[in-house]
């Protein structure tokens, strides 16, 4: 999958779209790779990136509710993954290249995570991938972030105060 950030589009006579794009030798290498198969470009308008304030107070709170539970700081961190909502794609795979796929969509990084269940087609498996925090918008980011508050608060693990944390996001949302 190539993700392309551009800044203006326009059709021209022809029905093409162009794209005013940020990455002109990421995109050469697409157009370079690109066969004369039919794709699908999914636009979507481009979130405030979050800030590293964010990530680290996440790991930090991470870090303090696996001390107190005895739960992997990863294993923490997986499942938060998987319960933020907004960070998959689901793909209908033949069985037999299921391990390949997850195997190099896992090598992305800690949070790249996939999960597989039955397909109806015969011979393919469902497979749901799960983008890691590294891509996360600031509305990701903050549910992530209200997520492990809420489970520190749970076990009895100081946090910021209502007011600190909406500061912080309020911050988040200006891109510091």
């Amino acid at each position: 999958m190539y993700e392309i950030e551009f800044a203006g589009a326009h059709v021209n006579p022809e029905g093409e779209l162009c794209l005013k794009v940020a990455n002109l030798p990421y995109v050469r290498k697409f157009c370079l790779k690109a066969n004369k198969s039919t794709y699908i470009a999914r636009i979507v308008e481009k979130g405030k990136e979050r800030s590293l304030d964010a990530n680290a107070y996440f790991w930090l709170l991470c870090g303090k509710l696996a001390e107190s539970t005895g739960i992997p700081k990863t294993e923490i961190y997986r499942e938060a993954i998987r319960e933020i909502g907004g960070n998959t794609e689901t793909v209908c795979v033949p069985t037999k290249a299921v391990e390949r796929l997850v195997s190099g969509w896992q090598h992305n990084g800690l949070g790249w995570l996939a999960d597989t269940m039955p397909s109806k087609l015969p011979g393919c498996t469902n497979v749901i991938l799960y983008y890691g925090s590294s891509t996360y918008d600031t509305k990701q980011m903050s549910r992530l972030v209200d997520n492990i508050v809420q489970d520190c608060k749970a076990v009895g693990i100081e946090t910021l105060t209502p007011e600190k944390l909406a500061l912080l996001k309020e911050e988040w949302g200006r891109g510091q």
